[in-house]
């Protein structure tokens, strides 16, 4: 998974490099006749002052990252804990403690890792088991938050840079205005139209990891009540192999 996230990541960082360099160009081109909203969207951007509007995008793009990488864990770590439970169930009614173990062990997901946790210590008591359980379910859990909290940095940080934007921009029309000494619309409406674009630009960054942010949290929230259920089941099955099988 660190593998995964890495190569995410430096893809992300490798797409915000280019879209400096595609600012940085795109500043020094005169705005072509827009046919296509690939082009409205260019000229937009060289009209909302290219670096400016990069910062922006970067954000955009990194937090995509982010996202992107959590929803695949979060994908990977949403097993079947039903077909699980029943599996290490059938083998504790055998008392085969190593065959549960197994089964624990081949399958992927935090629930699959604390269900192997509580078996290893199957034979130490049910206290010691359930501290195991609680103990090791928090950690999973905090590797199921990881990385969310980067998402909502950039979640502030878009309409953050958009209204900083509007602050530049409300700066370079009083600059223009001291400059000619008249309040004319054209001195002004430059600098309004940065500020404007840029605020525009940070908003629609943000809406849009919100989105892919509020997901996550319902999909992260499942999990977690998936693996409280199953904790509380593999108890009830721990406790009844000790009645069985242990004296």
């Amino acid at each position: 998974m660190k593998k995964v996230f890495t190569k995410v990541f430096l893809s992300a960082c490798a797409l915000g490099t280019s879209v400096v360099l595609f600012a940085q160009n795109a500043a020094t081109e005169a705005p072509a006749v827009e046919s296509s909203f690939h082009q409205a969207l260019k000229t937009k951007f060289i009209e909302g002052s290219a670096d400016f509007m990069s910062m922006v995008a970067i954000a955009l793009i990194l937090g995509l990252a982010f996202v992107l990488e959590r929803i695949i864990y979060l994908n990977l770590a949403d097993t079947n804990a039903k077909k699980l439970l029943n599996g290490i169930e059938a083998a504790l009614d055998k008392g085969d403690v190593e065959a549960a173990k197994a089964i624990a062990r081949d399958t992927r997901g935090p629930i699959a890792s604390i269900a192997y946790q509580g078996l290893m210590r199957i034979d130490q008591g049910i206290d010691v088991v359930e501290k195991s359980i609680v103990s090791y379910g928090g950690v999973q859990g905090g590797l199921l938050e990881k990385n969310l909290s980067w998402i909502t940095l950039f979640i502030a940080m878009a309409p953050s840079l958009g209204f900083m934007g509007t602050v530049i921009g409300m700066v370079m029309a009083f600059d223009k205005i001291e400059q000619v000494g008249d309040i004319s619309p054209q001195i002004v409406a430059g600098g309004m139209k940065v500020a404007l674009i840029t605020t525009v630009g940070g908003l629609v960054v943000a809406l849009i990891l919100q989105v892919f942010y509020n997901y996550l949290l319902s999909k992260l929230e499942a999990i977690l009540n998936k693996m409280e259920d199953a904790s509380i089941t593999l108890l009830d099955l721990i406790i009844k192999y000790s009645v069985k099988y242990q004296k």
